[in-house]
């Protein structure tokens, strides 16, 4: 088994974002090298891009996504992304901040894991908005670069407010736009297990393991995840676990043995059934295909 791409890592440096928090903004020409570059990125950062016009695409977790006018696109830490992109860097701005840029102002640790467009499960990685709106979150992103380039006493403040209000804004427009529940929440158990996904899916793989962590039955864990995110908590653990499994094949040298050990699956066949169930492929032909997206790539560069 071959690695497919060659990852490269971003981590957020305040001192080359020459700013002195968790958070920056800007256009695309800030960072040109890194718009216009080929190469696989994942990063330890929320990043969100904000397109006024149309042009290219963008691979995210393996799949295509088309660059649309007044469109959002979201990265959540350490997702696989590559850019291939057309249109204008001046006219796209990009919004990166870390998660605990917020922890210090937020007693609610789950928030992230609330707004529908960080780690999605069912629905796309980006929203189409009105012109309206992208000119009304353009305004806001343009108030946090005056706030960071200017750095007084009450400038962090300023700066998670502005975020706060500008992420549950865009929160509202996606549940809106994809159907997704906003019913008042009653506890914290779906967010709990979302985050404890993240933590543990290399080893745990069963949703009574994370009732257990979270301290409740597994009826009442399926029950708050339909609430909250229109699934069920069985659906919601195989999607990310089948992430997980794909970024392991794209990423590694090792075997099918080796890879079943480090996810925890009981045996090698496991692992291949449980592929060929959630994908209707099996290993090898999903990497002959990855392989062709990429040399198709590559060709019409």
């Amino acid at each position: 088994m071959t690695r497919i791409a060659n990852l490269t890592e971003i981590r957020f440096n305040k001192a080359e974002c020459g700013v002195n928090f968790l958070i920056n903004t800007g256009t695309g020409m800030e960072h040109l090298q890194y718009y216009t570059s080929d190469k696989e990125y994942i990063t330890d950062f929320f990043e969100f891009i904000f397109f006024e016009e149309e042009g290219g695409h963008v691979w995210i977790e393996h799949k295509c996504y088309d660059v649309m006018p007044n469109s959002i696109v979201f990265l959540s830490p350490y997702q696989r992304h590559r850019w291939q992109l057309e249109t204008d860097v001046n006219f796209f701005r990009f919004l990166i901040f870390q998660e605990d840029f917020l922890h210090n102002f937020l007693a609610d640790k789950y928030f992230t894991y609330r707004l529908l467009y960080c780690y999605p499960n069912d629905t796309p990685p980006f929203l189409i908005v009105s012109q309206e709106d992208m000119q009304r979150y353009i305004m806001f992103l343009k108030e946090i670069k005056q706030e960071l380039r200017r750095t007084i006493s009450d400038s962090e403040q300023i700066l998670r407010s502005l975020l706060f209000y500008l992420l549950l804004q865009i929160n509202r427009s996606y549940a809106t736009t994809y159907g997704l529940p906003t019913c008042k929440v009653r506890n914290n158990y779906a967010y709990q297990f979302r985050q404890l996904l993240e933590k543990h899916i290399h080893t745990k793989h069963r949703v009574n393991d994370y009732a257990e962590l979270i301290g409740i039955t597994r009826i009442t864990l399926n029950k708050a995840v339909k609430e909250q995110f229109g699934t069920t908590a069985t659906e919601m653990l195989r999607k990310r676990l089948l992430l997980e499994v794909k970024n392991e094949l794209l990423d590694t040298t090792g075997t099918a043995s080796e890879i079943a050990y480090r996810l925890n699956f009981p045996e090698p066949n496991h692992l291949m059934r449980f592929f060929k169930q959630m994908t209707g492929q099996t290993i090898s032909e999903f990497l002959a295909e990855v392989n062709k997206k990429n040399n198709n790539y590559s060709s019409s560069l």
